[in-house]
């Protein structure tokens, strides 16, 4: 394999410069599967998945050195869980085009740009669910890569992530992932921004928290402080603002994305969604209309056993971290991997330890965390226990590894409360 510094045109996005366009797909990437988690749960779940799925499979794509002889028939087969990354691109879609002022109309509206990379680890049983964001401008290695049409890329020794799409699409965002992280990639997706619109006004739209007002030029997005349900086109400002947030990098809009995310999968998984079959199927066919998906992943019965395995996992053991970077010291506009955090990282993934995160959010993070409310005394005193009675013992609780991760790695559970820490004071 021969490797070299082939230079792109990529815009420096962790540092204070001008954001070109709109966030990629995160809402619709999550809705995909939060949706068929939905439908899997209705008696009608294998002949809508296999309705829907036939939307994505004509266009399926391979993933590099794996076969369908290599794919177990069964979800539960995979040892140590399962690895889906999820990558968001950003398209001029006609419909959208006029939301988005210049990403839209400049000289690069005819391009796709990749935003977001996720990376989606579910474990075994127990299962636990864990999202990793990466940095879209992450300065690593590009391995050498096969786009859809045949055409071999050759290897870069460092450029950008989002490099990876623009080079060889979705095989080749797997394949670095995959190789960064030294994580098997199973399943693969991705998708345009085209249903983020869509997705949160059939749902009702999305509840977000501002610790602190958020007034963003560059997005359009004004808010005060306080609880928002954010729907449609402000749902995606809220998403695309860096500017108003933190100290107004892609770091610390992840962080204010992944508030939206927990929100988000709150949401999906009430009973009062989940009760919903109209909703659900609603949310699944919008969701899987501009999907690109692996192979693996174009398989009705594959895509049900994922949702059976993740729908019942609870809130705490869904946590969304950001993988762990240094500033870059050629560039301090792009950002390097954090070795030995990540290293953390993987091994407690890998011990399917419940995830800890000790990191202490600052005023230049995009979030910060909302203590919880102290419980209400109780109304009246409780009543002393007969004499001679034997105390009720406290209920057993499973025993749990728990892991802290180093402070470096920035993240929240779902079961917390972020609130965006907007950057007007």
């Amino acid at each position: 394999m021969t490797e070299n510094t082939r230079r792109r045109a990529t815009i420096a996005r962790h540092g204070q410069l001008r954001t070109p366009g709109p966030l990629s797909q995160l809402l619709k990437f999550l809705a995909i599967g939060l949706a068929v988690v939905m439908v899997s749960g209705v008696s009608v779940a294998a002949y809508v998945v296999y309705d829907l799925s036939s939307m994505v499979s004509a266009d399926a794509v391979e993933l590099e050195g794996q076969t369908a002889e290599d794919l177990p028939p069964d979800i539960g087969e995979y040892k140590g869980g399962f690895n889906l990354v999820l990558t968001g691109v950003d398209t001029c879609e006609e419909e959208y085009a006029s939301l988005f002022g210049d990403r839209c109309s400049g000289g690069d509206s005819e391009g796709t740009l990749n935003d977001v990379n996720l990376l989606v680890h579910v474990s075994e049983e127990p299962r636990r669910i864990t999202v990793v964001s990466f940095p879209r401008d992450l300065m690593i290695p590009i391995p050498e890569c096969t786009d859809e049409n045949g055409k071999v890329h050759s290897a870069m020794s460092k450029q950008p992530l989002n490099v990876a799409y623009g080079d060889g699409g979705l095989n080749c965002v797997a394949k670095t992932i995959s190789n960064l992280t030294e994580q098997e990639v199973q399943f693969a997706a991705s998708v345009t921004f085209g249903g983020v619109i869509e997705i949160t006004n059939a749902i009702g739209g999305v509840d977000v928290c501002l610790a602190n007002p958020i007034r963003d030029r560059y997005t359009g997005l004004d808010m005060a402080a306080g609880t928002h349900t954010v729907q449609g086109l402000q749902a995606l400002q809220f998403l695309r603002t860096r500017h108003g947030v933190g100290d107004g990098s892609d770091l610390g809009r992840i962080g204010n994305q992944q508030q939206y995310m927990s929100s988000l999968v709150r949401k999906l998984i009430s009973g009062e969604t989940l009760g919903n079959v109209p909703l659900m199927l609603k949310l699944a066919n919008t969701g899987l209309s501009n999907v690109e998906a692996s192979t693996s992943l174009a398989d009705p019965m594959k895509i049900v056993q994922i949702a059976l395995a993740v729908k019942s996992v609870p809130f705490e053991d869904i946590v969304f971290v950001q993988y762990p970077t240094n500033s870059d010291p050629a560039n301090p506009n792009k950002v390097v991997p954090n070795y030995n955090a990540a290293d953390q990282l993987w091994a407690a993934i890998a011990e399917n330890a419940q995830l800890q995160i000790t990191h202490e959010n600052t005023s230049n993070d995009g979030v910060v965390v909302q203590e919880p409310t102290a419980p209400a005394a109780p109304a009246a005193e409780e009543t002393a226990p007969t004499e001679g009675a034997e105390a009720t013992p406290a209920p057993e609780e499973t025993p749990n590894t728990v892991v802290a991760l180093p402070n470096s790695i920035k993240g929240n559970s779902a079961a917390q409360q972020t609130c965006s820490n907007g950057n007007v004071r």
